[in-house]
């Protein structure tokens, strides 16, 4: 049995694992799918003041009070940072970092240096809406209206404050072993970026393995199954 921490990406909460957490479950692991402040059910308690530290903490305090040990980390798009940081200050609770379409930013970053379609102007509240759904789904044929449905009814505004937070790391978390689940690129797409992208560079190195899972950005929507299947085999 593997203990898994699934961390959402920009607009989403835990919900949007279900189906991946449902299989991962049914084959024996133990799966913590989770909403960081703000999002999901965790909507309520946005504030303009919620950044990356914020998120950061919220999987420490998981990890600390669900006393949670060798757990492998998953973090998708922006939460990919979420997970670094949260390693780097916890290492020896954390036995592998898993990146679903992402990878960690070095030292000094910002979420907004890497993705500037993410650094929109926010709302009144702080917030960056989500995306037209239906439009970013139209050529993905894997993606049926019931999933757009229910990506538009529960994905909220994402706290604007988390996209500018600098990345602070120590290199704690380098010793981890690293599985990248590419689906935006191939995996000799994303080591030649690390080799000529600064922003990329942590994402070459012996302890990078790579599966391609090619899909839109959100393959817990996309390819669950197929997902999961990767994260199950990871661990054996």
């Amino acid at each position: 049995m593997t203990t898994f921490v699934l961390v959402p990406g920009f607009w989403l909460g835990g919900w949007a694992w279900r189906p991946v957490t449902d299989t991962l479950r049914a084959h024996g692991h133990d799966v913590y799918p989770l909403s960081l402040t703000g999002l999901g059910d965790r909507a309520h308690l946005a504030r303009t003041d919620t950044d990356l530290d914020t998120h950061v903490t919220d999987v420490l305090n998981l990890l600390t009070y669900e006393d949670l040990h060798d757990v492998v980390l998953v973090g998708h798009s922006y939460a990919g940072s979420v997970v670094t940081v949260a390693a780097d200050r916890m290492p020896e609770r954390v036995s592998r970092l898993v990146y679903v379409d992402t990878g960690p930013l070095p030292d000094g970053a910002t979420q907004q240096d890497f993705a500037a379609d993410q650094a929109a102007t926010p709302d009144a509240d702080g917030l960056l809406p989500p995306p037209d759904w239906a439009a970013l789904a139209a050529d993905v044929s894997t993606v049926d209206d019931a999933a757009v449905a229910r990506l538009t009814a529960l994905s909220v505004g994402h706290p604007a404050a988390t996209a500018t937070t600098p990345i602070r790391l120590t290199g704690a978390w380098e010793p981890l072993p690293r599985l990248g689940i590419l689906s935006s690129f191939t995996a000799d797409q994303v080591r030649a970026m690390a080799a000529n992208v600064p922003l990329m560079r942590h994402m070459a190195g012996e302890r990078w393995q790579y599966e391609e899972l090619p899909t839109w950005h959100w393959p817990m929507i996309s390819r669950p199954a197929d997902l999961a299947r990767i994260l199950h085999e990871s661990t054996r």
